[in-house]
């Protein structure tokens, strides 16, 4: 029963950083990193789908502990973020641009990436994965 309700209090989480993209368990230290040049929408929903029955199917105890590096903001935690506090999906997905513009000032790479995850953030949740 115990191991029942640790697969209950975990989450999927995406994850986006200098060294990392993919799904990783709020918990733990498992993860399933993004293959690089995966562009098709249909092969980033496939992956998604797959990411999540390893998440469902893996056991906490058989992995590392969640490391620090992993709880580092990134575009995607930010839009969740502004979900929570009211905002719809694609107004957050807006602030967050509007932030990072800010932020980075006008940066045409950290701009670029922070629009490549937003389309992916409201791709996921279009499909209910988030």
């Amino acid at each position: 029963m115990a191991n029942e309700e640790d697969k209950n209090a975990r989450t999927l989480n995406w994850i986006t950083d200098i060294d990392f993209q993919g799904w990783v368990c709020s918990r733990c230290g498992w993860n399933y990193p993004m293959p690089t040049l995966l562009g098709d929408p249909e092969a980033k929903t496939a992956y998604d789908r797959l990411a999540a029955g390893k998440f469902r199917d893996h056991n906490c105890e058989s992995h590392s502990p969640r490391s620090k590096s992993s709880d580092s903001v990134n575009f995607s935690s930010r839009i969740r973020s502004l979900v929570s506090q009211g905002f719809k999906p694609k107004d957050a997905v807006e602030l967050m641009l509007q932030e990072v513009a800010f932020e980075s000032r006008n940066d045409a790479k950290v701009m670029a990436q922070a629009r490549a995850e937003s389309e992916d953030f409201l791709r996921r949740m279009r499909e209910g994965l988030l």
